[in-house]
């Protein structure tokens, strides 16, 4: 079973609680993965804003980001940044914009969109990647990371 195929809509029911990215860290449904560590995953988004953009999540299921430790919430932010030159050497934008929402899906992620004009953050306008296309950019920006 893909993303896709779990979260066809790409609106998540707010009353259910092992969470799509839960799901996602426990193997259960696959991802295009970027970066993993003991405490925090980054995957591209398959509803994407922007070609190459990346969700960046602690593996602890917390609904609300401010309600993370302080160390966890610290931890997220660095592991986020340490994603962004990779980012950088294989989409072409000005820059590397980062959002939290955190109304899609209850668990806590940060959003790393590249941007060339603030209309590449927009959520209410998603593009269509195919699942090879978005392979291929993952294996990439894997590729630049250290």
């Amino acid at each position: 079973m893909s993303w896709v195929e779990f979260w066809p809509t790409g609106t998540y029911p707010n009353n259910t609680m092992a969470s799509l990215f839960s799901r996602i860290v426990a193997g259960e449904i696959p991802c295009h993965k970027i970066a993993e560590t003991e405490a925090f995953l980054a995957f591209l988004d398959v509803f994407p804003c922007a070609k190459g953009h990346v969700l960046v999540i602690p593996k602890q299921e917390v609904n609300y980001i401010f309600d993370l430790p302080t160390d966890l919430y610290l931890g997220l932010l660095a592991f986020a940044k340490s994603l962004v030159p990779a980012i950088e050497a294989v989409i072409p934008c000005q820059r590397v914009g980062m959002a939290v929402v955190g109304l899609e899906v209850p668990h806590t992620h940060v959003h790393l969109i590249p941007l060339n004009t603030i209309a590449d953050m927009d959520f209410t306008s998603k593009i269509k990647i195919s699942p090879e296309e978005l392979a291929d950019i993952a294996r990439e920006i894997r590729s630049h990371l250290p």
